[in-house]
């Protein structure tokens, strides 16, 4: 069958027929782009194989390390607790053993250094002056109740007495006087004290330094007070300070003390009271423990002083003549360096005497 020349000159200009090479270069893309495709699915499926087997080898390596560090933790954890177990029994011992020491040193600092030693000797051929007690001249003489007269009521109605523990060097106090009324027991007037092993600075002085800051503070807040000593060279026995204070009008009995003892490691603040079984002051019990507690915990909490504790004591002079609520306030251990430095510090003893007057305070607000 003849077509017309039309006819092929139709298909060339409508591009129905394939130009020479045209349409087989046009297809060319086509199958490189397949050929492509495919090889990238083949490696990717490559890529995959190989890391899902390496996946189950470090799977392996993992679960075999596992089994591995499982007893190990199981066992160090066993350790720990084993650890831990003897670590509480030791510090459960330690803490008996701390207790034991701190009862100890307290029993022994109460025994041998409140000034009031028993059966104290008197001294024939002492160089110190035989000033006589206040109470053997008429009035009761050199004494001083804060400059404020003790017959007037104070702002707030409440009279402090304050005892400076100790007398100087100067005042010959060995004379004995009785442990309480009626007693046979016969005990030295009074004593210098102990002294700062590390500051230098005798008791009396530190205790009379801190009463004079004290009657400062309890004056400014409307107390009225009075005072056994404002100077080292009064002779006072501690039995007359006992009914000085008392016959003053005052309603409690704040005696100033600090401490010491034989090992350096003592620390800390306590103070004194008498027991419920005391022979002489049974009756005052109740509240010279609660005195003794309200200034031991503010006058902690006011200078970091660690807490001793109230100490039940029936042997101490100056507690057994009082007929007002007593308390032996001992500040801190004068053989102790941390507690003596910060003693001797004048500063620091505004934060003392401000923290026995918080007691003070407490005390009342009790009532």
């Amino acid at each position: 069958m003849l077509f017309p020349k039309s006819f092929f000159i139709m298909f060339y200009k409508y591009k129905l027929f394939p130009k020479k090479g045209h349409d087989l270069m046009e297809k060319k893309p086509h199958l490189m782009a397949i050929v492509l495709f495919l090889t990238g699915l083949i490696c990717i499926g490559l890529l995959f194989g190989l890391s899902y087997k390496t996946y189950q080898k470090i799977d392996a390596a993992d679960q075999k390390m596992t089994s591995v560090i499982e007893p190990v933790k199981t066992k160090q954890k066993a350790m720990k607790e084993d650890i831990d177990l003897y670590t509480a029994k030791i510090e459960k011992k330690q803490a008996a053993d701390k207790y034991l020491q701190q009862r100890s040193q307290t029993e022994q600092a109460v025994k041998n250094n409140t000034g009031e030693h028993e059966h104290a000797p008197e001294s024939e051929n002492s160089q110190k002056s035989s000033k006589p007690s206040v109470f053997s001249e008429a009035g009761g003489e050199g004494f001083s109740d804060g400059g404020s007269d003790t017959t007037a009521s104070a702002a707030n109605g409440h009279i402090v007495g304050i005892d400076p523990g100790h007398q100087g060097e100067n005042v010959d106090m060995s004379a004995t006087e009785p442990n309480g009324p009626g007693s046979s027991t016969m005990k030295a007037k009074a004593s210098t004290g102990t002294s700062g092993s590390f500051s230098g600075l005798p008791e009396y002085q530190l205790n009379l330094d801190v009463s004079l800051k004290l009657q400062q503070i309890l004056e400014d807040r409307g107390y009225q007070t009075v005072l056994t000593r404002t100077d080292n060279d009064t002779a006072i026995s501690n039995k007359e300070r006992a009914e000085y204070v008392a016959g003053q009008g005052a309603e409690v009995y704040v005696r100033i003390h600090a401490n010491g003892a034989e090992s350096s490691s003592a620390a800390g603040a306590l103070t004194i009271s008498p027991s419920s079984s005391n022979p002489y002051v049974s009756q005052l019990y109740d509240d010279s423990n609660s005195l003794s507690q309200c200034i031991l915990d503010a006058y902690c909490d006011a200078t970091g002083f660690e807490n001793r504790g109230v100490t039940y004591a029936d042997n101490m002079t100056g507690i057994n003549w009082s007929t007002i609520p007593v308390t032996i306030v001992e500040m801190g251990f004068m053989t102790n360096e941390s507690d003596d430095l910060k003693m001797s510090d004048p500063d620091f003893q505004d934060t003392m005497a401000s923290g026995i007057a918080d007691g003070i305070d407490a005390y009342f607000e009790e009532k």
